[in-house]
């Protein structure tokens, strides 16, 4: 919790520099994501994320021992399609300008099927809005292609909507999350607040790589193309995040029901900055998909 009291006692900092980066476009945004991923009480370790995002991926997906959990989580078929994989935590707090930051990890999925080295990650973004406390989201993105899996890995930073698209992935199982593979965008993305899917925007969001602490835990500077091109052998602390991909691979669906919610398109007149919610968001657990209370 020292991460987010920190985040949150200095947000009002932050908020002219905000300003200003909203004023200035993307490019500053990044900038100002970066800033932040370097201060000592964002600055976690890869072991640390790992830890986190395994927690995070976990409550995503279904859980093996009960398969019907299928019906409310990232479908396997998305999973096992899976080029790589994004996990991450965003924070937004601030007074009339908000900022965005957050940290996390990508994986990429090797020729062989298994999954490579972890890379760390960070987030960052700025919008307008007022934000009492601390508003915590939680991230998974899909990397439907090699060509996504490219944009963590030869860019070193990226912004959503502006490198690469990305739209809200289905949930469930069935013919519905067929007809969504069939011609996927290059990432699918998930979000989860208090517990509850939500759709929540990544547009205008800014991911990079945080080198410093990949060379911190792998011992030098390594790029992360040659981290997530499997150059690197999966470190053993990873091992409870490929465990979680694992289990949720192995989920047994065959007496699951066919049951599929394939969010429609955004509005077009939704509003960039990463804090859009579906009005359409289904919200009552036992009555349709996109609630996520009560999991186990």
């Amino acid at each position: 919790m020292s991460f987010l009291k920190s985040f949150g006692d200095n947000a009002k900092k932050f908020s002219n520099q905000g300003l200003n980066l909203v004023q200035s476009g993307a490019n500053s945004a990044t900038t100002f994501a970066g800033d932040l991923a370097k201060r000592p009480e964002l600055d976690f370790s890869l072991p640390r994320e790992c830890d986190k995002c395994a927690d995070i991926l976990q409550s995503f997906l279904a859980n093996p021992d009960d398969p019907l959990s299928a019906l409310n989580s990232i479908p396997k078929a998305v999973l096992e399609r899976a080029k790589g994989l994004a996990v991450f935590r965003i924070v937004k707090a601030g007074f009339i300008v908000t900022g965005r930051a957050g940290s996390g990890v990508v994986v990429a999925r090797l020729p062989d099927g298994t999954w490579s080295a972890p890379s760390c990650i960070a987030t960052g973004g700025v919008g307008w809005g007022l934000a009492v406390g601390a508003d915590i989201t939680d991230f998974v993105v899909v990397l439907n292609s090699k060509e996504a899996v490219d944009s963590f890995t030869l860019a070193g930073n990226l912004t959503i909507g502006g490198n690469i698209s990305a739209s809200a992935g289905p949930l469930g199982t069935g013919g519905g999350v067929q007809a969504a593979l069939s011609d996927p965008s290059p990432l699918f993305s998930y979000s989860m607040s208090r517990g509850l899917f939500a759709g929540v925007s990544l547009e205008g969001t800014a991911i990079m790589e945080r080198k410093d602490t990949n060379a911190a835990f792998y011992g030098t500077s390594i790029p992360a193309r040659d981290i997530l091109g499997g150059r690197i052998p999966p470190p053993q602390m990873a091992e409870k995040l490929y465990t979680v991909i694992e289990n949720a691979e192995d989920v047994d669906e065959s007496g699951v029901p066919s049951k599929a919610y394939v969010p429609p398109p955004p509005p077009s007149n939704s509003t960039n900055g990463g804090s859009n919610v579906a009005s359409n968001t289904p919200k009552s657990r036992g009555q349709t998909l996109f609630d996520a209370e009560g999991r186990s």
